[in-house]
């Protein structure tokens, strides 16, 4: 399922990018020779169908390439995960505007799917109002997509089946939209994930779609938008687990705690430490990309359930993974200079995301039970 040249290109990025990780959470922000790796990557294009000059990746290659790039920085895999999942909207609008949106060599996009916009139906489109937070990457990215609600004399306009308002994505150019400087956080502080607002800006109805009731337009992959988002989030985690491990383990065979002839490596509670951490997360690893597999294969509504339930689960996993590395780290750890304090902030931001949340575990289970649930963002 990963395609190993793609892979490739993406530990070349990391390359680039794992000297830069101090400066990227100091400015909490992407510089540009970070972003320029990864669009020389084509990473922000893994998922953009072929036909508009996008790799159309299987989703399993995505979420090994952003945990390469994760194990170089977070923030930056965090990037790589909203610029690929956003590249899956190309396949909602028509050719024309996929082309001009998706279609450079050189493009990037970001998007916030919650409807926190107002919009209001004019002749040719929509003259929308909203303002959104968490938009990572949006300082580096040309398009920005926001959710609204169409509203017509102060009442939802566009309805869903079961009554309750559809969701309509509105496509921004850059320039469109103002940046709220309000990303200052405990981990993946270089996401930039700041407020985004637009004020009464026209969107043409080819510019907009709506993930939920519309039908692809381009059909290019069987997985749901929010199983491929949410196995991208997870994946995040799974790449900071494993440097927070490597980072740890290659500490222990080198360090010899004071009053001692012997490395940490030999100390029994480090040991089981590893092992344990090992286990856990190559377990959480492969129930990922086997519940990809499956979705794939069969996109039953058990088997998207199983696959939002494998991507919390490794959400979860990885923050775990990373807190034994950071205890077993000791006094050493707390230091800024140590690169486990930020694995262990960084990991455990991953978990707050919607997509990976209890929420998110909690439907599955649902799902698996045979309880009667709401599977529209399954």
């Amino acid at each position: 399922m990963i395609d190993e040249a793609l892979l490739a290109r993406a530990r070349a990025a990391a390359e680039a990018i794992a000297p830069l990780a101090v400066q990227i959470e100091k400015d909490r922000r992407l510089p540009a020779a970070a972003v320029e790796a990864l669009v020389d990557a084509g990473v922000f294009k893994l998922l953009v169908p072929r036909t508009f000059g996008g790799s159309e990746a299987h989703p399993a290659t995505m979420v090994a390439v952003i945990e390469e790039i994760a194990r170089a920085d977070g923030s930056a895999a965090w990037c790589t995960m909203v610029g690929a999942t956003s590249g899956l909207m190309s396949m909602h609008v028509d050719e024309t505007v996929a082309r001009e949106v998706y279609g450079p060599a050189d493009a990037v996009t970001c998007g916030v799917f919650a409807p926190m916009g107002r919009a209001v139906a004019t002749d040719g489109g929509y003259r929308v109002s909203g303002r959104w937070p968490f938009a990572s990457g949006c300082e580096h990215s040309k398009w920005r997509m926001g959710g609204a609600i169409v509203m017509a004399e102060g009442v939802p306009s566009e309805l869903l089946p079961n009554g309750s308002p559809d969701v309509r994505s509105m496509l921004f150019h850059a320039d469109e939209t103002r940046v709220h400087d309000t990303w200052d956080t405990s981990g993946l502080r270089g996401t930039g994930s700041h407020d985004m607002e637009v004020e009464d800006v026209f969107v043409p109805r080819e510019r907009s779609f709506s993930i939920i009731s519309g039908t692809p337009k381009h059909a290019a992959y069987t997985l749901p938008f929010f199983g491929v988002l949410a196995s991208g989030v997870a994946a995040v985690g799974l790449g900071i687990a494993r440097a927070a491990v490597d980072s740890f383990v290659a500490m222990a065979k080198t360090k010899t705690p004071p009053g001692s002839k012997r490395t940490l490596a030999h100390r029994d509670l480090v040991q089981m430490d590893v092992a344990r951490a090992e286990a856990k997360l190559r377990g959480a690893r492969a129930f990922l990309y086997d519940a990809i597999a499956e979705a794939t294969a069969s996109p039953s509504l058990e088997t998207r359930a199983r696959l939002r339930l494998a991507a919390s689960h490794a959400a979860e996993e990885s923050a775990a993974v990373v807190a034994i590395a950071y205890k077993a780290g000791g006094g050493g750890a707390i230091y800024a200079k140590s690169p486990l304090q930020r694995y262990f902030r960084d990991a455990h931001v991953v978990t707050h995301h919607i997509m990976v949340n209890d929420m998110a575990t909690t439907l599955a289970g649902r799902v698996l039970l045979g309880v009667e649930s709401d599977t529209t963002t399954l």
